[in-house]
């Protein structure tokens, strides 16, 4: 398959200390990052593509350790993340698919390999398309108190022919989390839902 050429990357991380409420004890940490990249299958139909897949995933193990190592803690105090894709008007909606292997199982794999599924979203759109990634609970997609979103883009990508892949994660639940359902202290950790 072609080489992947980035570029340019993205690594942004928030703290939030309140939501109008009482302010935290601890901020919560909410990170993405972004990889610009050529999208080799632009301009035109391909039939076979998943072996771009295989290609991308030392990019997703890169991406992973820049936003690990951005939030800090060696990724001990991740709780939450999502993944997601933004393909430029020149490609398809299936081109940003390629990016569910290479971003979850590295995301995965440098977190300990956490049991759920890694929520993910895709969208076609040109330069300055923003994207709201899902985030859910490493170990349990159950846990409501981490069911959040953060919103990510960049003003001059992606250009007709890349695609913007992302990865986000996040060091707990919603600031003000208070609406119940499952709490991430009673995962039972064996099907990464519950």
């Amino acid at each position: 398959m072609p080489a992947v050429v980035v570029r340019k990357l993205l690594v942004q991380v928030e703290e939030i200390f309140h939501e109008g409420g009482p302010r935290a004890a601890r901020p919560l940490k909410r990170g993405a990052v972004v990889a610009v990249i050529a999208n080799p299958f632009a301009g035109r139909y391909v039939e076979e593509i998943a072996g771009f897949m295989e290609d991308l995933k030392p990019l997703g193990l890169d991406m992973a350790r820049r936003l690990i190592d951005a939030i800090g803690d060696g990724g001990q105090a991740i709780e939450g993340y999502g993944k997601g894709a933004i393909v430029g008007a020149g490609g398809e909606l299936e081109h940003g698919a390629l990016w569910h292997n290479p971003g979850g199982y590295a995301m995965r794999e440098l977190l300990g390999n956490a049991r759920a599924i890694v929520p993910s979203t895709k969208k076609v759109g040109g330069p300055g398309t923003r994207i709201d990634i899902p985030i859910t609970h490493i170990n349990a997609s159950y846990v409501r108190s981490h069911f959040d979103a953060i919103e990510i883009g960049i003003t001059d990508a992606p250009r007709s022919d890349e695609m913007a892949v992302i990865l986000a994660m996040t060091t707990g639940a919603r600031v003000h989390a208070r609406v119940g359902g499952l709490a991430a202290a009673d995962i039972e950790g064996e099907d990464g839902l519950r």
